[in-house]
C-alpha cells in the first residue's frame, strides 16, 4: 500500500466517524455556510501575471514536521499583505498536522480572500463540511478518484457554489477527469506515488489541458525563473506552501519571491 493508499483509507475512517458526529443538517446550520463564496478562477483568469496561491501547511508525509511552531491566521494574513491571489489551508490531521481549526482562523482573519480546502475529498459529505467552514474551493485528486465520482463530486461543489480544482499527475488522468463542472486544472508536479518533483510534468501536460480551463502548476516551485518560465506555458497560479513554511516567517518569503517576480519582469518586459 503506497502513500496515497494509506492517507485515503484513513480517510474513509474519518468521514464514517464525521457522519456520526455530525449530519449534513448540522452543517448546513453553520454561519458560514451561507456565506457568499468568492471566486479564485476569475481573479486568476484576470491576471496578466504570475499570481502566488500560499499555502498553511504544518508538515507532510515526505518531510516529516516542515513548520510546527507557526499560527495560521498569522501566516496567512501575512501571505494577503504580501500579495497571494488566494489561500490554501490543509485539514488533513494524521498525515498534514492540519484541522479544521486552521482553516477556520485562516477564515477569520482573511474574510474576502478565496481560500481552497486541501484534503483528499471522498465523500460528498465533505462538500458540505467544506462549506461550513468557509471554503471556496475545493480539491478532487483524480489519481484517487475514478471520472463518474468527480463528475459527481464536482457537480454537486457547483451546487453548493463551491469552485472545483481538479488536480492531475499525468496525460492519463487528464485525458478522463476534465468535464463541465471543473473550474481550475492543477498539475501536481510531484509524483503522489514516489513525492518526487519535477517541473517538465507541468511543462508536458500545459498544450493538453483545454483553455475552457485556468491553469494552475503546484509543488517544487522555489525561484522566480522557473515561476516565469510556467507562465509562458499557460500557467496563471502557482500553489507553493513548503517553499514558504520551512522559513521562518512565511510571509516575508512570499514577498521575496514576489520581489523576484518584479525583477524579473522588469529584465524581460516581453516575457509578462
Amino acid at each position: 500500500m503506497n502513500i496515497l493508499e494509506k492517507i485515503i483509507a484513513r480517510k474513509q475512517e474519518e468521514i464514517s466517524e464525521s457522519k456520526k458526529h455530525r449530519t449534513i443538517s448540522d452543517l448546513e446550520k453553520e454561519p458560514l455556510f451561507s456565506r457568499p463564496t468568492t471566486s479564485l478562477a476569475a481573479a486568476l483568469r484576470s491576471s496578466t501575471t504570475p499570481r502566488i496561491i500560499s499555502e498553511f501547511k504544518r508538515k507532510s508525509p515526505s518531510k516529516g514536521v516542515i513548520n510546527g511552531d507557526v499560527q495560521p491566521q498569522i501566516v496567512t494574513r501575512d501571505y494577503v499583505n504580501a500579495g497571494a491571489v488566494g489561500l490554501s489551508v490543509l485539514t488533513d490531521t494524521d498525515f498534514f498536522g492540519g484541522s479544521f481549526a486552521d482553516f477556520l482562523a485562516a477564515r477569520e482573519a482573511n474574510p474576502l480572500i478565496p481560500m481552497l480546502r486541501k484534503d483528499f475529498i471522498v465523500d460528498e459529505y465533505q462538500l458540505f463540511e467544506a462549506k461550513s467552514i468557509g471554503a471556496d474551493v475545493i480539491l478532487l485528486i483524480a489519481a484517487n478518484l475514478t471520472p463518474s465520482e468527480i463528475a459527481h463530486l464536482s457537480r454537486r461543489a457547483h451546487d453548493l457554489g463551491l469552485e472545483v480544482l481538479l488536480e492531475v499527475h499525468n496525460a492519463e488522468e487528464l485525458a478522463v477527469s476534465t468535464g463541465e463542472h471543473i473550474d481550475i486544472v492543477g498539475v501536481n508536479n510531484r509524483n503522489l506515488k514516489t513525492f518526487e518533483t519535477s517541473i517538465e510534468t507541468s511543462i508536458e501536460l500545459s498544450e493538453l489541458i483545454p483553455d475552457q480551463f485556468v491553469k494552475i502548476s503546484e509543488s517544487g516551485l522555489q525561484d522566480a525563473e522557473t515561476i516565469v518560465k510556467l507562465f509562458q506555458y499557460g500557467y496563471k497560479g502557482f500553489l507553493i506552501g513548503e517553499t514558504f513554511m520551512k522559513t521562518a516567517n512565511p510571509g516575508a518569503a512570499l514577498a521575496g519571491l514576489q520581489q523576484d517576480l518584479t525583477q524579473h519582469s522588469n529584465l524581460n518586459p516581453l516575457v509578462l
